[in-house]
């Protein structure tokens, strides 16, 4: 799994018919400190995140482990939202 934040949202509506009903947000990888550091990419939402959440995200196959997204044509999928991070014993990141 990766972390990432929420940081907009896709719609399209012409899709694969198993992907009807499932929201599309826009994703974008984030270090331990929240910093946003790779690209954009597309994630289905399993969850109920929101724009500017920190996310744990599942990708390839793993993605289409999820009840929801099972054997659906999915690469990656928002599994968790994320409420702190600690690294060293420190807090990096708290959900206020």
């Amino acid at each position: 799994m990766r972390i990432a934040r929420v940081i907009g949202s896709a719609v399209s509506t012409v899709k694969e018919a198993s992907l009807v009903g499932h929201k599309l947000l826009l994703v974008r990888e984030a270090d331990e400190r929240s910093e946003l550091t790779g690209p954009v990419f597309v994630a289905v939402d399993v969850v109920g995140a929101g724009t500017g959440e920190l996310v744990l995200v599942s990708e390839g196959s793993a993605a289409r482990e999820s009840g929801t997204t099972s054997g659906q044509p999915v690469d990656a999928v928002i599994m968790g939202i994320l409420d702190s991070l600690e690294v060293d014993g420190a807090v990096t990141f708290r959900k206020s």
